[in-house]
Formats: structure tokens, C-alpha cells, sequence
């Protein structure tokens, strides 16, 4: 198969016929084999049913839906582990991604031999209150994550190699730094297409202000788990270090100041209280590595999700 498409979504029963048909005309146009996964993730109007109907039309179309809303990093790695295609795309459902740039998406990777191509929305149809801290958070990761070629890393439309979905995983909100993920997990050959963004055309967003704040977060989370999450101990170890090392100087000081120019009262200065205040905390830093070099860092069912329905496969 060559492509696979996944669409997460989320009350997006009006886009979808129109986005539906307009895939199946850009597949059947380039000769395609492809599959298009929807990914209901529990929505709230009749999403599920139009994927239903759809998929009764054209066996290519396929879908899973959430028994309730786990966010869209969920509904990509859950999409991610059904993909069949040599390709995979990824785009949103409410028609501002263009099914028309799939083809050269596809060429890119399948062809020129990248493992990961952004969208890079050059010219948007967003607010100033969505396009603003847009550019900050892509600043902000660029500078993190020593991507700099990337101009929009949070862009729906990308194209993967299939071993990449298969060899990362998304959680949390991570779906914001796929790219950064994968670089992390070897996969280095990124590049970006500008792409066309256009104006939605049904409903309104369903992202707000919070997600460029849970963004700074969740960009300190994936810096820490990809550069020390396999060896916590060179984080929290010299940390550790560090802050022993001053506790002890301060205290040779103040032992040095008593002993030899006579100086009274050391324990009531609060120098005193930081020197041994550091050295507690050091012991305690390095104490936090080796746990952290003990604990697992992936539990057990942390993508187990509750999917009520499946459709297609």
C-alpha cells in the first residue's frame, strides 16, 4: 500500500464529506493505493456516524472512535499503530490542510528519501492571538531542540516514513513535537514544504490559549525525557554535585573564618543555614538519579486507550 492517511478529529461532522471526497479524488487521480484511518476521538455530534457511512461507500476509508476525549496526541499514536502504507500522512479534519499536497508530499518521502516532512504554513488565516505565540512556541523549540530548518513544527500535514510512526510514541500533548521525537529516535532526514493553509470553513477551533502554555511545559518534558530520560543520573547526578560542592565550600569557609581570624558566632549568620541547606539537597539530587536510573520510564499502559468502536479494518 502506498499511503495511509490518518485524521484525527473531533467534532468535525460537517468538514468531513467534503475532506472525504476530496481525498478519494486525489488517490483515484495519482493512482494510489491508499487507506484514510479517521480517528474519532469521542466526539460529541455525528462524526462517528459520517465515518460510518463513508466507510460502507469506500472500503479504503477506515475508522476508530473513542468512548471520550483523550486529546490528539492519542488519537495519532493509536492511528499510527493501524497504519499499513509504505507512507503516511497526517492532516486535520477541518479542511485547512489541502488533500492536493499529498502527492508531493508522498514523492518526498518515498522518493528524495526523507523520513519526516513538515507543513509549513506560510501564509495563515489564524488570528493575531493564534499566529503570535505560534511563532514564539516555534521559536522556542527551534533554539530547544537544534531543528532550525523547520518553520512551523506544530502543522497538521506531515508525511513519515512508516518506520518513524512505528518507532515513535506520542502522548501526553506531544503531538506538538513529533519532529523533535523522531529526531531524538535517529530519524534525522527533516525538511519542510510550504504548504497551502486555508480559512475553515465549518465550526471553529477546538485549541485555546492553555495549549501554548501546556506547550512550554510539554517542550521541557520532551527535552528532559529525550536527553536524559535513558540516563537521569548525568542530570540530577551533577546537579548534585554541584550543589554539594558549594554547601562544602561554604562551610571550609566559615570553618577557615572561625579558625583562623576568631571570628564568633558562625551559626548564626545565614551563610550557615545555605551551606548546609546546598549540601542536603545535593545528597538529595544524587539520591533522585540512581532512583531515576532504576525506574522504568514508560509505564505499562500509558497508550491503553478505551476504543468503544471499529469500522473498516
Amino acid at each position: 500500500m502506498n499511503i495511509s492517511i490518518v485524521i484525527p478529529l473531533f467534532n468535525e461532522e460537517e468538514s468531513l464529506p467534503e475532506l472525504f471526497s476530496w481525498i478519494e479524488k486525489v488517490m483515484t487521480e495519482n493512482n494510489f493505493s491508499y487507506e484514510v484511518i479517521a480517528v474519532d476521538d469521542g466526539s460529541k455530534d455525528n462524526s462517528w456516524k459520517v465515518i460510518k457511512e463513508f466507510s460502507l461507500k469506500n472500503p479504503n476509508i477506515k475508522g476508530i472512535h473513542f468512548q471520550r476525549n483523550y486529546g490528539k496526541s492519542a488519537a495519532l499514536q493509536v492511528g499510527f499503530e493501524a497504519v499499513q502504507g509504505d507512507v503516511v500522512i497526517t492532516m486535520d479534519a477541518d479542511l485547512q490542510d489541502s488533500p492536493d499536497e499529498i502527492p508531493d508530499l508522498y514523492k518526498m518521502i518515498s522518493v528524495d528519501g526523507f523520513d519526516l516532512v513538515s507543513g509549513w504554513k506560510k501564509k495563515r488565516y489564524d488570528p493575531l492571538s493564534k499566529t503570535i505565540p505560534t511563532k514564539l512556541f516555534n521559536f522556542a523549540t527551534r533554539k530547544v531542540s537544534d531543528i532550525n530548518n523547520l518553520h512551523d513544527f506544530n502543522c497538521g500535514l506531515k508525511a513519515y516514513k512508516k518506520e518513524v510512526v512505528k518507532n515513535i510514541e506520542v502522548y501526553g500533548e506531544m503531538h506538538r513535537y513529533i519532529p523533535v521525537i523522531a529526531k531524538w529516535s535517529g530519524y534525522d532526514k527533516i525538511t519542510e514544504k510550504a504548504v497551502q493553509h486555508q480559512e475553515r470553513k465549518y465550526g471553529k477551533t477546538k485549541f485555546g490559549l492553555e495549549r501554548f502554555v501546556n506547550g512550554f511545559l510539554d517542550l521541557m518534558s520532551i527535552t528532559f525525557v529525550g536527553r536524559f530520560g535513558k540516563r537521569p543520573m548525568h542530570l540530577f547526578g551533577t546537579l548534585g554535585i554541584l550543589s554539594f560542592l558549594l554547601g562544602v565550600f561554604i562551610l571550609i569557609y566559615l570553618t577557615i573564618t572561625k579558625t583562623v581570624f576568631g571570628v564568633v558566632g558562625m551559626t548564626n549568620r545565614p551563610i550557615f543555614y545555605l551551606g548546609i541547606l546546598t549540601i542536603i539537597v545535593g545528597a538529595q539530587l544524587f539520591v533522585a538519579g540512581f532512583l531515576g536510573e532504576l525506574i522504568a520510564r514508560n509505564g505499562a499502559d500509558r497508550n491503553h486507550y478505551n476504543i468503544g468502536e471499529k469500522v473498516g479494518f
